[in-house]
């Protein structure tokens, strides 16, 4: 006798992309929309990426960064506490580098600097009883990399200007990329907090993006065991694959 299958099978649950595995590091590619941990804050999510990779591989997994939610790219864990506590002592002496990249409103024409401190941003559950802190020093190099003019009026202007902007943050300040580029005046398209909401809305109507574009590309380190330098890098997911052919761009 057989045993007929259920008629709605629970979906198996995701695997995260490994970019890189030894005896004692892991780093992923976290995928936009994923929370790193569980939050009180977010109480009816049901995956996290430390969760699924401890589940993914058999063992504990220890935090060493964070990534915003919406935010994709390499994201570093230690695969015990000792390793991922000499990975966040080279995270807070800035021994660590960064590189990300995301669709910016506008057009940059060079490669600059921006020094521009940033209070700290306050949650207005988890922090409301915290009082605010002076401004921090916050420190981003950011680099042009391709620039387009699409014939798709957005607001005023008959075209709309976008770049291909790669970010090099030398601080890391509570949403540090996505508010300096906002006080240049280029927001990162999908930001919902700090960007231009009707360039948001007009760019998911034209190309089909809904999610923040900015992916932590690439993290520079030196091997917390071996002493060796070490770089990881993340793929593109298929949304900026996507919004890369419709632009016409080549991603690095």
């Amino acid at each position: 006798m057989t045993q007929s299958l259920p008629e709605n099978p629970l979906p198996e649950k995701p695997l995260l992309e490994i970019c890189y595995q030894d005896e004692h590091i892991i780093a992923v590619n976290k995928p936009a929309g994923w929370l790193v941990h569980r939050s009180w804050l977010d109480r009816h999510e049901t995956v996290f990426v430390m969760q699924t990779l401890r589940d993914q591989i058999g063992q504990h997994v220890f935090p060493v960064h964070r990534l915003d939610r919406p935010t994709s790219g390499v994201l570093l864990m230690g695969l015990s506490s000792d390793v991922a506590r000499l990975l966040s002592q080279q995270l807070e002496r800035h021994e660590m580098q960064k590189t990300y990249h995301a669709v910016v409103r506008g057009w940059i024409e060079e490669a600059a600097t921006l020094d521009y401190p940033l209070v700290e941003e306050l949650d207005k559950i988890a922090d409301k009883f915290a009082a605010e802190k002076p401004a921090q020093p916050a420190v981003t190099h950011y680099r042009p990399l391709a620039k387009v003019e699409c014939p798709v009026a957005i607001g005023r202007y008959p075209t709309s200007r976008f770049t291909l902007t790669e970010l090099k943050p030398e601080t890391g300040r509570k949403h540090q990329l996505r508010r300096h580029m906002q006080h240049l005046r280029h927001p990162i398209i999908g930001d919902t907090a700090h960007g231009d909401l009707r360039q948001n809305r007009g760019f998911t109507e034209h190309f089909g993006s809904r999610r923040l574009m900015l992916h932590a590309s690439e993290l520079a380190l030196t091997h917390p065991v071996s002493g060796e330098p070490l770089v990881l890098r993340a793929e593109f997911d298929d949304a900026w694959q996507r919004v890369a052919e419709q632009l016409g761009w080549t991603l690095p």
